[in-house]
């Protein structure tokens, strides 16, 4: 079955109609002045797809690997007297 389109308005005035469809796994878009801005899930789908998505993310680990390495181009300023001031 398609997933209906809801104007803002109408799905305010039909909110409990909205939410029971969702419940029963039917996503229910939501459109503001002719732009979709929103969809409304049941609770276990939203579950589902949290979990999907933390778990395609990558680890601290991961991220720190994939850090351009210094290459030379960068090369490190001298560090100034009055820098350490205070250390």
């Amino acid at each position: 079955m398609a997933n209906p389109v809801w104007t803002l308005q109408d799905a305010k005035n039909c909110f409990s109609a909205v939410v029971e469809a969702a419940v029963r796994g039917e996503p229910q878009k939501v459109t503001r002045r002719g732009k979709w801005v929103s969809v409304v899930l049941s609770a276990e789908e939203y579950e589902r797809l949290k979990q999907l998505d933390q778990a395609s993310a990558p680890s601290l680990g991961q991220l720190l690997l994939e850090m351009p390495q210094d290459d030379g181009v960068f090369t490190r300023l001298p560090v100034a007297p009055r820098d350490l001031e205070g250390v």
